[in-house]
């Protein structure tokens, strides 16, 4: 087995911080568990509370299976690491992270993956279909960015942020996913949304698409209403959606893959 080898977090981290770090822990062990992961590649960010703009991002060379709340390392939005460790970073991550987190304050937690059906998704031509009721609450919230090449050129990052706007759900063309979140659970909710849709649609075209089933436009028009419409509801101690489903996520992670929070 891999040893991992974590670096201590020091006393000057604050108690904000640190549940930063284990939400992000947490969060990359839980895309391990859906198979999200891609090798020691793609990578997941959150802002360290401050007024610093740093962020947290993954030890490039550890899996995501591997990560704790003290293995993670924390940068500047120039890329300077803030404390060596004995990991640096995938400055693709860098590239297409610091575009995000710099362009949107609201951006606390960002997801950007390379699984297989989200890749195959973004490689299609029409994109996300409206097929099921997951993609169509996702279309109206849904941007595209073009692939310009491995995310390693900085001026990428303007062109990245404008596509993105005001949305937190994107499709890199020819690349993967990208989700983000003021809160850890939402960027959760969003990455497993836009994951599963791909999913859907990989599994419905795979049967030939001929007979596929396109939603009618009414029932588009419908659910693009439902989406926007503020509900009422009882969700448990006056907890939001997102709360219940990051709870919920911790809850399974604490059964499977416990340790994430050292």
């Amino acid at each position: 087995m891999a040893t991992v080898l974590e670096r201590p977090v020091t006393k000057t981290i604050s108690d904000a911080e640190w549940q930063v770090r284990v939400d992000l822990a947490a969060f990359y062990r839980l895309s391990a568990l859906y198979g999200w992961d891609d090798l020691i590649f793609t990578h997941i960010s959150a802002r360290v509370p401050g007024p610093d703009h740093h962020f947290l991002i993954n030890p490039f060379g550890l899996g995501f299976d591997e990560i704790t709340a003290s293995s993670l390392v924390k940068v500047d939005l120039d890329g300077n690491l803030i404390e060596r460790g004995d990991y640096g970073i995938n400055y693709a991550g860098y590239v297409i992270h610091s575009a995000v987190h710099a362009a949107r304050p609201d951006a606390h937690f960002i997801a950007h993956f390379h699984s297989p059906d989200g890749t195959a998704v973004s490689s299609h031509a029409e994109g996300l279909l409206p097929l099921n009721q997951k993609a169509l609450a996702i279309l109206p919230r849904l941007s595209y960015h073009d692939y310009e090449g491995v995310a390693l050129n900085l001026d990428e990052r303007e062109r990245l942020a404008a596509d993105l706007g005001d949305t937190k759900i994107m499709l890199l063309r020819n690349h993967g996913t990208l989700a983000l979140g003021e809160s850890v659970g939402e960027a959760w909710l969003n990455i497993y949304s836009i994951e599963s849709a791909c999913t859907a649609q990989v599994r419905t075209l795979s049967i030939g698409r001929e007979h596929v089933l396109i939603a009618p436009e009414a029932a588009q028009e419908e659910v693009r209403r439902q989406m926007t419409e503020r509900r009422e509801v009882d969700r448990g101690g006056g907890r939001s959606i997102y709360r219940l489903v990051w709870e919920a996520a911790l809850r399974k992670l604490d059964r499977q893959s416990p340790g994430y929070d050292q």
